[in-house]
């Protein structure tokens, strides 16, 4: 057994990692990904339609015009994962502005 030390080049070059790819700069991430009110637009919009679905599958449960009800649970489970999921976010972006307002300058 060896006891040589790696360095990081020559270890993901040995783990078969030839293709690394350089970081982008901070300016071209932010633009490639969008601004973050986007994408919490965007998250808030996708489980509104999930729990819009949800009520739809529901209102047709109750008439009885439901074909598969293992597939209504199902969506109904997703959706109630979706929405704790949000409120999860919500909660540690909460907890993270209210630790930034405590700082002092």
């Amino acid at each position: 057994m060896s006891t040589e030390i790696i360095g990081p080049v020559a270890a993901a070059t040995s783990l078969g990692i030839s293709q690394l790819q350089p970081l982008q700069s901070t300016n071209e991430s932010l633009q490639g990904a969008g601004s973050f009110g986007a994408m919490v637009t965007q998250g808030l919009q996708q489980v509104n339609e999930q729990l819009l679905a949800t009520q739809g599958d529901l209102q047709a449960l109750a008439v009885g015009d439901v074909q598969n009800l293992h597939q209504v649970m199902v969506r109904m489970e997703e959706s109630r994962i979706a929405f704790q999921l949000m409120m999860q976010v919500r909660n540690r972006l909460l907890e993270a502005y209210q630790d930034v307002m405590k700082m002092q300058i």
